[in-house]
């Protein structure tokens, strides 16, 4: 695909986006929770990790740690050994308990609906304060940019960046607000059932005709 003008690339993202949303009309987080708290720790626990994976731990942790004082007062060993297939564990309990010390202690336990006060806790950087607040709070502040988004905005043509920051500051150019969440689940299911790391499936691609990519990986 040849070199497109702003307004080009504009055009574009909107037909991708109508696409996807034809395509996945009932996208959504795929980690399970029932509360602001539990969908925190699942994306504290999906670094490095599969959804499917985290679902299956917090199944078991979610019954035994129900408030963000329970996680803070967790022994560390304990904490550990309750999530330690998800990788990283040492690291993920000890921003875990941190992280919900600093909720007991500064916001009454409570979950904030910032993206400041979300991305100063252990453990949280802009992709988790993003999940957390366009689905436990359907507040679009940010894009979720994480291995999916990164890779299929790229194939799409969408961005050059490979900081997932820079990715991000694009991606909120081209999208609406108002659809900033339900993007990234598109782009998410997307990259998930159709457009895989190694072998993408372009032939059947409900996008192909906006990819510049198609055909070429």
């Amino acid at each position: 695909m040849p070199s497109e003008t702003a307004a080009a690339k504009t055009e574009r993202a909107m037909k991708i986006i109508a696409a996807l949303r034809r395509t996945y009309p009932d996208a959504h987080c795929e980690l399970n929770f029932s509360n602001p708290l539990e969908l925190l720790i699942a994306t504290i626990l999906s670094a490095q990790c599969t959804d499917k994976r985290v679902n299956i731990v917090t199944k078991d942790l979610f019954g035994k740690y129900r408030l963000a004082a329970d996680y803070a007062d967790a022994p560390a060993a304990k904490l550990e050994q309750a999530i330690r297939t998800t990788g990283f564990f040492r690291n993920k309990a000890k921003n875990i308990r941190a992280c919900c010390a600093a909720l007991v202690k500064q916001f009454g336990g409570e979950v904030p609906r910032t993206m400041d006060e979300l991305h100063a806790l252990a453990g949280v950087g802009r992709k988790t304060a993003n999940v957390v607040l366009g689905n436990a709070f359907g507040i679009n502040a940010g894009v979720v940019v994480d291995t999916h988004v990164t890779r299929l905005s790229n194939r799409l043509g969408l961005t050059k960046e490979t900081d997932a920051v820079k990715i991000e500051r694009e991606l909120m150019a081209l999208v609406p607000q108002k659809q900033w969440a339900l993007f990234s689940h598109w782009l998410i299911w997307h990259g998930r059932r159709r457009c895989g790391a190694r072998r993408p499936d372009c032939a059947n691609c409900e996008i192909r005709k906006l990819c510049p990519s198609a055909g070429k990986l």
